[in-house]
Formats: C-alpha cells, structure tokens, sequence
C-alpha cells in the first residue's frame, strides 16, 4: 500500500490529509504555513505539527509517505518553493512537489475538468480553466496591494469603515464592529486601536470579530461583507471573461474560510455573478483544497 499525503498552506491554517490510494487514512490542522507571512520558523512548526497529526491518525510515520503534493500562496515561485521543499525533507520522506493554492482548489473543485474556483482566506485569487485547457488568473498580488475580498482585506476594511463612522458621529459613539475590534485587539482607547492598526497587525484575524458584528445587526459589518462577496465576484468575472465565450455554461466553486464562515458573501458572490452569467452552474459546497493536493500526490486526475 503506497502513502500519500496533501497539504493545504494557508495563511491561516494548515491542513493535511494522508492517504492511500483510494482512502483517507488521517487530517491534521495546525497554525499558518504561509513563509512569506510568517517567516520560515512559524512554517516549520505549522507543518511540522499538522504531519504529526495526520500521521497519528493514520498509524503511519513520515518516512512511508511516498509523495507529498503541498498548495501554498506563491508556491509557483522559486523562492518559496525551495523553502518549503526544504522544510519538508526535514518532515516527510518520498518525493515532494509544491504548486499554487489555487491548483489543489481547482484540482479539488474540478479535478482535471473546466471551471472557475474563487479562493478567499488569508487572501484571494480567481483561477480557471476551460474545456481547451486554456487557464486564466486574476488577483492574489498580495495583501499590500491586491486580495480583494480576503480574510486580510475585510479586517483592514473594518477598521477603516468604522473609524469613519467614529469620524462621522464626532467621536460621541462607537459602533458595535469598532467595539468588538477594540476588544478583540485588548484596547480600551480608539487612539490605542489607531497606533495598532498603523504597526502591520494581524487583520485576518478580526474576521470572527466582523461576523459577530454583522449577526448583532451592526451595518458597517454588513456593508464590508456585502463589498467583499462583490468585489471576489469581480475577480471571477475578469477570469470567466478571459477564457469562456458569451453564455457558455460553466461552473464556479469556492474555497477558503472567508466563504466558509460568510454566508452574506457566499451569496452576494454568487448572486452578483448569476445577474452577469446567467448560465453559471454553482457549486453548493465550500472546497476542500487539501483533498486537491491528496489527490495531485496520488497522481490522479492527471493528463
């Protein structure tokens, strides 16, 4: 029996699965593995652990696994890729292959099939690929200047929205979302919130803190989320675009814990999408891209 294991690298949360040919054996979850957000240190210890996992529950040790297939954000790059081959061969025995986040999402939504997967975590990216074999991408520049619609981006977008809405209400009163950001970032003082929100913060992680905004009513929250679901369908347009004819029917998935934990921008996403393609098929389940890279690994799906 040949061991495979895949590997999802995000930003945010690393995921394995470990299996053999046809059957997942084990998963594992830890902390982010993105090098380039968090340094090759926290990568290590995130994969690192995240194995472990997997192999536990798959009564397996790291040496067995024949080949490994990890998705990462920039894992086309050289540079990332070498450091994270690295990282590996410390880990995992067999070969090793590193690819884009984006191809286990579409490998997990599509196999080797044609469609659009929009991935929205720690950042965003649209990819596609047509019945020709034709692939397009759009975003995913990183979160200094692009992730439309990301983790990132909606933390960054809440902090703003609601310091203009501080602004506009003369400094007398607070909304909900800047109070839950003040206490999620353990500050009492808006002045205080300013000084973290200038010093490269964690935003990603205000994602739970605008969820619960937007439950409690609050319409800054709601209004940030309904730009995120409209700006990941921009993203989708400018790959549909590029690659698919004028009504073709084609299917679009998404990825990532912003769609995952949103169903304000799952619906606006594909609700914005419907109105401009009327015969986009969509899939009803939020992707799983590390059964993608189990599957790449296993060599499935494979041209």
């Amino acid at each position: 029996m040949s061991i495979f294991l895949g590997i999802d690298g995000g930003g945010s949360k690393t995921s394995c699965i470990i299996g053999d040919e046809n059957s997942v054996l084990g998963t594992g979850t830890s902390g982010g593995s993105n090098v380039v957000r968090l340094g090759e240190q926290q990568a290590r210890e995130s994969l690192s652990a995240a194995i472990r996992q997997a192999c536990a529950e798959a009564k397996i040790i790291p040496a067995q696994i024949k080949k490994t297939c990890v998705g990462i954000a920039g894992g086309a790059r050289p540079e990332i890729a070498n450091v994270v081959q690295r990282l590996l061969l410390e880990l995992v025995g067999g070969e090793i292959e590193i690819v884009g986040d984006q191809v286990i999402a579409m490998e997990a939504a599509f196999g080797s099939g044609s469609g659009v997967i929009v991935i929205a975590g720690t950042g965003s990216i649209a990819y596609g690929r047509n019945a020709k074999g034709q692939l397009a991408r759009a975003g995913g520049w990183g979160f200094a200047i692009s992730d439309e619609g990301s983790g990132h981006w909606i933390g960054h977008a809440a902090v703003a929205a609601s310091l203009r809405a501080y602004d506009q209400a003369g400094h007398q009163s607070t909304s909900l979302l800047l109070e839950g950001i003040m206490k999620a970032w353990g500050v009492s003082l808006v002045e205080q919130l300013v000084v973290m929100a200038n010093s490269a913060p964690d935003f990603p992680a205000l994602l739970p803190t605008v969820l619960s905004a937007d439950e409690a009513g609050d319409e800054i929250a709601r209004h940030v989320l309904t730009q995120a679901g409209s700006e990941l369908s921009t993203l989708a347009a400018l790959v549909i675009d590029r690659i698919f004819e004028k009504g073709e029917s084609l299917s679009v998935a998404v990825s990532g814990g912003v769609f995952c934990n949103s169903d304000l921008v799952r619906e606006v996403f594909y609700s914005t999408l419907r109105a401009e393609y009327p015969h986009l098929l969509q899939n009803a389940n939020v992707v799983d891209p590390a059964m993608g890279a189990l599957n790449l690994a296993r060599n499935k799906n494979r041209s």
